[in-house]
């Protein structure tokens, strides 16, 4: 996991042992651990990391670990969440399935699973963070493209030529390919997939 020692993991269980053996274990892969006892702790303390996840056990006084990934989802906080437990049932890990949890593991569970599930749910924060700054650049590009640019762009993507966009914006076929070299210098995009992408990643519609 060396690529993922800049990541932080999370974990929040009210057992203080296991708080500690989780955290022995993740300091040998070089990663960033931060341990709560309670899920009012984390949320108190929580900070957003650019790679980040987190192992949350279900049940705990005050707050369940289901209660808190609820909470999460109102504040907007957005991570892959291991679960573990060692009384819940199908009921308690169909509810974490369904806001999101990438596994559900029993208690005592295998470290080498444990480790595996980590690498995997820090791959997806990754590439969620990836996803979203492509989302980002994409939408600050289209942002300075006129209203008649953006339509133009939308037409060329879906496959119409510019005699078709001339005709469909009632304009002149020389007045499409001008506004195309702008889309173009604009976007910094040198091809037509590459505007399909961009399209794509701004959610134009």
């Amino acid at each position: 996991m060396k690529e993922m020692a800049a990541a932080t993991v999370y974990v929040v269980d009210d057992d203080v042992d296991l708080l500690d053996s989780i955290s022995i274990l993740l300091d040998t892969l070089g990663l960033n651990v931060k341990c709560f006892s309670s899920a009012e702790t984390f949320l108190k303390n929580y900070r957003p990391s650019e790679s980040e996840c987190l192992i949350l056990d279900v049940m705990m006084p005050s707050m369940s670990g289901l209660d808190l990934q609820t909470v999460m989802l109102q504040h907007g906080i957005s991570m892959p969440i291991i679960f573990i437990s060692g009384h819940s049932g199908i009921p308690e890990s169909a509810r974490a399935f369904r806001a999101g949890a990438i596994h559900f593991l029993e208690k005592p569970f295998d470290y080498d699973q444990l480790k595996e599930c980590i690498s995997e749910a820090l791959g997806k924060s990754e590439a969620n963070r990836q996803d979203f700054i492509y989302k980002r650049k994409a939408s600050l590009l289209v942002q300075q493209l006129t209203d008649r640019e953006r339509e133009i762009l939308l037409l060329m993507t879906q496959g119409h030529a510019n005699k078709d966009i001339a005709n469909q914006l009632n304009i002149s076929t020389r007045t499409v390919e001008a506004h195309r070299i702008h889309i173009k210098e604009k976007t910094q995009a040198t091809s037509l997939a590459e505007l399909t992408t961009l399209v794509i990643h701004a959610q134009l519609n």
